[in-house]
């Protein structure tokens, strides 16, 4: 009975006039946000997170996520029509979608898209719900020894599915760890990395350094001359798939919402492998994979079913067990503890508003989205036409009046532009930014979590192999390492082979 009145609770948080408004104006944002080439959710959230610390907790959340989960609706939008993802999320959604849009089938390709973002949206939205209170409670047993072996795991999961080196990635989480430790010591009260600068006494800002990273770099990466997109003159005709469109799309579907969501529970999934995922499991299912790349609905269906439950599934650990595995849900994170919110076990029983709200928020955005994106595709489109002299100055205003918000420092704007160019050299040689955050934000909890362990067993590291869980998970740790050598030695045998 508890749990139809949390649900009802929910819905009664989320349909209050300032949350509705705000859920409508994420989705929005989201929308516009996917549509347009380059930004992405990740930098539009960042850019947009100071914008939040006038607003309550769950609604600050419900806007965030609006934004998040609405971008992957409207990536699917350029890919389809005009061949460019407006996120990396929708890269996939080019090879099968734009060729249907060549044949005059452009309708039937964004009404998929948009269809099946919007089933699996529902669907990771009631397994969200029905995962996060039982894991919370069983998040409850974990100790410090059990936290650490957590992350550790989380971390190593990560870099393992890294898109460049893993011995890349390793190196920018071991930077993101330092960062993290910038500051006061929480034991001993001594400064720790500061060099001297009183402004670092308090440690580094989370939100100067992801707009940096996820703002300041798209604005450098798209300066120069940029080549003008040719819109496509397809007829969009009706919208809505045939019946064989959804015979052929709905296990698709089906498969997508399911592979996203776990993929978006472990640590390190994302939307992008979600997506990637579901198209090469569509492929090897499919009794006519000659026609994937040449117009098959089924791989757009998937793909863009799996990105958008992939955000659903990143929730569980979030809310379940204090511990972010992407960078979206890292920035949710970093927005809950702005606003004094601990996540965790606690924080379903402690703040059911919070969660409810934010479930309820989004069975009513996925409504949202699927109306406004139908009928208002034309007009999407149109977006592409913004010139990038106009679109480049404001991100880097926005990003200018955000990091100087947050704390009214100008040393936080010097921050999240020396980020800004670290991120730019970092994608220049094929570094991917996204450990340095997650490492950024799990660094603290890894640190408390070990020193509490250490100071129970008198500074023994036994204790980490005498609890079971903790075993299990380092355990886990080890075998993704020792498969990562596994592998890199067997593709370098295959190489001399050849």
């Amino acid at each position: 009975m508890d749990f139809f009145a949390d649900i009802l609770m929910g819905f009664q948080t989320t349909f209050q006039p300032t949350n509705l408004v705000y859920c409508l104006v994420g989705c929005l944002i989201g929308t516009l946000i996917g549509v347009l080439p380059g930004i992405g959710p990740t930098g539009a959230v960042s850019i947009l997170l100071p914008v939040t610390f006038k607003i309550s907790p769950v609604t600050s959340i419900i806007l965030l996520s609006g934004i998040y989960y609405g971008a992957m609706y409207g990536g699917s939008i350029t890919s389809i029509l005009v061949n460019v993802p407006g996120e990396a999320a929708s890269v996939v959604t080019c090879l099968d979608g734009y060729q249907m849009a060549r044949q005059g089938r452009a309708g039937p390709a964004l009404g998929i898209a948009a269809f099946g973002s919007y089933i699996a949206g529902t669907l990771s939205v009631i397994a969200l719900m029905f995962l996060s209170y039982p894991l919370s409670k069983l998040a409850l047993a974990f100790g410090p020894p059990e936290y650490t072996a957590l992350i550790i795991l989380g971390i190593t999961i990560l870099t393992y599915l890294a898109q460049k080196s893993m011995i890349k990635a390793m190196m920018v989480a071991a930077f993101g760890f330092l960062l993290a430790y910038v500051g006061i010591d929480m034991l001993t009260g001594k400064a720790r990395f500061t060099f001297g600068i009183s402004n670092l006494m308090d440690g580094v800002g989370i939100l100067p350094i992801a707009m940096g990273l996820f703002g300041v770099t798209e604005v450098l990466e798209n300066l120069g001359p940029s080549e003008e997109l040719s819109l496509s003159r397809t007829k969009l005709g009706h919208l809505l798939p045939s019946r064989q469109d959804w015979k052929d799309s709905w296990k698709p579907i089906t498969r997508g919402s399911f592979i996203g969501f776990i993929i978006g529970i472990i640590p390190g999934g994302n939307a992008t492998l979600a997506s990637f995922v579901s198209y090469a499991t569509e492929k090897r299912c499919s009794k006519h994979p000659e026609k994937f790349g040449h117009g098959a609905i089924e791989g757009v269906a998937g793909p863009e079913s799996s990105n958008n439950s992939a955000f659903a599934g990143g929730l569980v650990p979030l809310f379940a067990l204090g511990i972010p595995t992407s960078v979206a849900t890292a920035l949710l994170f970093a927005a809950l503890m702005m606003h004094g919110v601990q996540p965790g076990p606690f924080l379903i029983p402690e703040h059911p508003d919070i969660f409810w709200g934010l479930v309820a928020s989004m069975y009513l955005g996925n409504i949202m989205l699927l109306i406004i994106n139908l009928p208002l595709i034309a007009m999407w489109v149109q977006v592409l036409r913004i010139p990038q002299r106009i679109l480049i100055p404001l991100i880097l205003f926005f990003c200018i009046v955000g990091a100087y918000a947050d704390n009214n420092s100008f040393f936080d704007v010097g921050v999240m532009m020396f980020f800004g160019v670290l991120g730019y050299l970092l994608k220049r040689f094929d570094y991917e930014p996204a450990p340095l955050i997650l490492a950024f934000v799990l660094g603290p909890i890894l640190e408390k979590s070990m020193r509490q362990s250490l100071k129970i067993s008198g500074g023994d590291f036994g204790i980490f192999f005498s609890h079971p869980i903790s075993v299990i998970l380092l355990g886990l740790a080890a075998l993704v390492l020792l498969s990562n050598l596994f592998f890199k030695k067997q593709t370098g045998l295959a190489d001399e082979k050849v």
